[in-house]
């Protein structure tokens, strides 16, 4: 499973988005292999689209993606707290690396310190760091 960042999602969904091209590269590219983003993610990515009216188109494109949502389970603030505490990230962040873990997934963000944690915590990142 690959595991997406709100910047990735955003991008795809925003063409004046400067990574739009790499996300729909990197979402047409991920053969079949399931996608998922944590509920806190979506969250995230549905914020700009209710302030403007667009919540449904917007959850058409993610129900297009065939994107599961990943809840954060029962039991997740200890870990989340942990991820918080040590890697620096913000919470939607740990969200993701949560989430990774959970799923034995692969990470996609275009955010450079998610991107470099996650690195770090031995997940495949895509697009890879450079």
């Amino acid at each position: 499973m690959i595991v997406l960042d709100a910047s990735v999602l955003i991008a795809h969904l925003d063409s004046s988005d400067s990574f739009h091209s790499q996300a729909r590269r990197l979402l047409d590219e991920v053969g079949p292999e399931s996608l998922g983003a944590s509920s806190i993610t979506l969250a995230e990515v549905f914020v700009a689209p209710v302030r403007l009216n667009q919540l449904d188109r917007v959850q058409s494109a993610i129900d297009a993606l065939e994107i599961r949502e990943l809840e954060l389970g029962e039991g997740c603030s200890t870990r989340l707290a942990e991820l918080r505490a040590t890697t620096g990230l913000k919470m939607p962040d740990c969200c993701v690396i949560a989430s990774a873990e959970s799923k034995e997934g692969k990470v996609a963000t275009f955010d450079r310190s998610l991107a470099r944690v996650a690195d770090g915590l031995g997940f495949q990142v895509l697009p890879s760091p450079s």
